[in-house]
C-alpha cells in the first residue's frame, strides 16, 4: 500500500527551487544574504538585544561553510529544514544552534544563553527563570550527569518530554512566516 507524505516528509522539488531563486535574487542581488538582510527577510528591524542575538545564531546556523554570508544552496538547506526537515533533522539544527562552541557538547552556559534570548522573545508565555529552566533541561536530558548534553542524550529526551521539546526545537513559526511573505 502506498503512503501519504506529509508536507514535511517530501523533497523540495526543482519546481520549487526556480521561483524560490528569483525571490532570492530579487532580495539579495549580490547572491549572498548578509546578516543585516536575513534579519529584514524576517522582519526583524528592533534593536532589542536579545533578538539580534537569537537572529545571528539562527544565521550562523545556515552560515554552514562559515564566511559570514548565507549563499543560495545555504539558503535553500535552511528552507527545506524549515518547511520540510523531519523533526530528527530539526533538532540536530537545534542542538547546533545552541552549541555554540561546536564541541559536540552542550554545557550549562550554553544552554542558558539561548534560553535567555527565548524568554525574552516569549515574556508572556514562560514563567520561569532561565536557571530554572536550564536546571530542569539538565535534569531531565543529562542522564550520565556529567554536566554536559550529548547530542543522543538531546535527541531523546526531546522526545520523551513535550515541554523539552517545545523548548528545544526552537519553532519559531518558520513555516507560517516563510508561507506568508515568501508565496510557499
Amino acid at each position: 500500500m502506498g503512503q501519504i507524505q506529509s508536507d514535511e516528509d517530501k523533497e523540495l522539488e526543482l519546481a520549487d527551487i526556480q521561483p524560490l531563486y528569483t525571490k532570492f535574487m530579487r532580495e539579495c542581488p549580490s547572491g549572498a544574504l548578509h546578516l543585516h538582510e536575513f534579519r529584514k527577510i524576517f522582519g526583524v528591524q528592533s534593536t532589542s538585544e536579545y533578538e539580534a542575538l537569537y537572529m545571528e545564531t539562527l544565521f550562523r546556523s545556515f552560515d554552514t561553510n562559515r564566511d559570514d554570508v548565507i549563499d543560495f544552496m545555504e539558503f535553500v538547506a535552511a528552507v527545506h529544514l524549515v518547511l520540510r526537515g523531519k523533526l530528527e533533522d530539526r533538532l540536530k539544527w537545534s542542538f547546533k544552534v545552541y552549541d555554540r562552541d561546536d564541541s559536540g557538547k552542550l554545557d550549562r552556559q550554553e544552554v542558558k544563553r539561548v534560553i535567555k534570548v527565548i524568554c525574552q522573545l516569549k515574556k508572556n508565555h514562560i514563567h520561569m527563570t532561565p536557571s530554572d529552566i536550564c536546571d530542569r533541561i539538565f535534569k531531565l536530558l543529562d542522564e550520565n550527569n556529567d554536566g554536559q548534553i550529548s547530542l543522543s542524550e538531546f535527541m531523546e529526551g526531546a522526545q520523551k518530554d513535550a515541554w523539552i521539546m517545545d523548548l528545544l526545537k526552537l519553532d519559531t513559526n518558520a513555516r507560517g512566516w516563510f508561507r506568508e511573505n515568501w508565496g510557499k
